[in-house]
């Protein structure tokens, strides 16, 4: 029994992943890959990823939205969570990081399942919503992207997402700054704004999660 979470030491962190960690061969390879890049803090962690795919499991997902697709970890994990006929909206800017998932999707045998769009989220998922049938047609929704614009992709992925339907927010603890009032950079204050936005957010049932740098769970009703 425990009257708060327990705190995650290096430790306690190696123990976790030998004890729970079922990551396959491919995605180890696409992570490890990643890792070497500059900007490789921006991949999840594999507990993470492991924890999103059974969430995928237990919503029975089977259509699924990704803003920020960074080197497809994530993309790959949804889309092997999916059934054969399932389909992952991924929607990115970059071709260069891109690139590298592509090789393991098509590896996988998944890559029919992930439509990739390189274009500003924003656009992608309006576009989307203007097509018939696709307002409340999701399953599930993952968010890690710029910082600023999580407002704006939590309130589309809303309207694209069924009633039941679960967004991810990635990041919302922010390395711990979100709690220091005295950090006022652009990125802290963002993630801190929509954070407080989501708590009065009388459409969603909510938990904000102390996994990787902090996982934000929003239930539509």
């Amino acid at each position: 029994m425990s009257t708060r979470t327990i705190q995650v030491t290096d430790l306690l962190h190696e123990y976790i992943l030998k004890n729970s960690l079922r990551e396959s061969a491919l995605l180890q390879r696409l992570r490890e890959e990643t890792a070497a890049l500059p900007m490789a803090r921006m991949q999840i962690s594999p507990e993470q990823g492991q924890f999103m795919a059974l969430l995928l499991g237990l919503l029975g997902a089977r259509r699924t939205i990704e803003v920020g697709v960074f080197t497809g970890y994530s993309a790959l994990i949804a889309a092997q969570s999916v059934p054969a006929d399932g389909f992952v909206l991924a929607c990115d800017v970059s071709e260069e990081w891109t690139a590298i998932g592509r090789k393991y999707w098509q590896e996988a045998g998944v890559a029919d399942r992930i439509d990739l769009r390189l274009a500003p989220a924003q656009e992608t998922l309006a576009a989307v919503l203007e097509e018939p049938g696709q307002a409340g047609s999701f399953d599930f929704a993952f968010i890690d992207a710029d910082k600023g614009g999580y407002r704006a992709y939590y309130e589309a992925c809303l309207e694209l997402l069924r009633p039941g339907g679960v967004v991810a927010v990635d990041n919302t603890l922010w390395g711990g700054s979100v709690a220091d009032p005295d950090n006022t950079k652009d990125d802290t204050v963002a993630i801190r704004n929509f954070n407080a936005f989501v708590h009065t957010d009388d459409r969603v049932d909510l938990s904000l999660l102390p996994i990787g740098d902090g996982l934000t769970l929003a239930r539509k009703k």
